[in-house]
């Protein structure tokens, strides 16, 4: 294994995408010379797997030219929120127009949560899934997947449909002190999805009276301290999960591509640590 290069596992048929996804976030406000470099930086050290969603502010027009050149080498993903066809539509072209791109490698139902509001409007007629389907029978999609944020969503979507992928929290807190995760992760093995995760790198939801957060990116108090940070992403790495993508915070993601260069499964002293770590938590999911 070449330790300046990430590792990479199976996604699904012959594509592998690199342990560490760059969430487009990262790119957000940025100077777009300075969003050019850290694409460049992080394509250099192996990540082919890059994630965005119109909800992320400017992301989609920094990353856009900045992973142009690397575009034909790269597993693009992106969302949409919308739940109308209309509005889905909308929002599909207007990310192939802001990635410069003529196809995503996926495409994604954002963060369901509620079985009416988001399924059901998404499945129904005139609803987001007709645009969805017609753009990957077209060819401008590869994959559909969706992102979850409840376990009835999740399962609901994949009764409605034989989606590609889940991605969805996979964090230590979740898992230990609010029973979520877990049953998403089985849920989708046992369909044959491909699983990539989010939140492995978050500490708790933000206390009641915490001063304006300095993390302007995270919703929730992430992991900073760097060995507590590395226990909880060697965590989510050790699930059976393709990769997993680190907060949008270009401090913690440069953390977070450390540690997935020199990723080792995690063991049992660790796993120890980590669930006294959880006991005094608040964590941000709950099943």
């Amino acid at each position: 294994m070449n330790p300046s290069k990430l590792p990479r596992r199976p996604f699904l048929d012959d594509v592998e995408l690199s342990i560490l996804g760059f969430g487009g976030i990262v790119v957000m406000d940025s100077d777009p010379g300075h969003a050019r470099h850290l694409v460049a930086q992080a394509f250099e050290k192996g990540v082919n797997y890059f994630d965005v969603a119109p909800s992320y502010g400017d992301a989609q027009s920094k990353l856009g030219p900045a992973l142009k050149p690397y575009r034909k080498d790269c597993f693009l993903a992106c969302k949409t929120g919308e739940r109308t066809a209309e509005g889905a539509h909308r929002e599909l072209e207007e990310s192939l127009q802001f990635l410069e791109t003529d196809y995503f490698d996926i495409y994604q139902l954002h963060a369901i949560t509620d079985i009416e509001a988001d399924v059901d409007r998404a499945f129904s007629k005139g609803g987001a899934m007709e645009p969805i389907l017609e753009a990957k029978k077209a060819g401008r999609i590869r994959y559909l997947g969706f992102s979850a944020h409840s376990p009835e969503a999740a399962f609901a979507a994949m009764d409605r449909y034989d989606f590609d992928s889940v991605l969805f929290p996979m964090n230590f807190c979740c898992v230990h002190r609010g029973g979520f995760g877990r049953q998403i992760l089985e849920a989708a093995q046992s369909r044959g999805m491909a699983r990539l995760a989010l939140k492995g790198m978050a500490r708790q939801q933000w206390k009641d009276g915490e001063p304006q957060p300095i993390w302007k990116k995270c919703w929730y108090e992430p992991l900073t301290d760097p060995a507590e940070a590395e226990l909880a992403l060697r965590w989510t790495l050790s699930q059976p999960v393709t990769a997993a993508i680190p907060p949008g915070e270009e401090e913690l993601f440069q953390l977070a591509m450390d540690i997935a260069l020199r990723f080792e499964p995690i063991g049992l002293e660790d796993e120890e640590r980590l669930l006294d770590l959880s006991r005094d938590l608040n964590p941000i999911f709950v099943g």
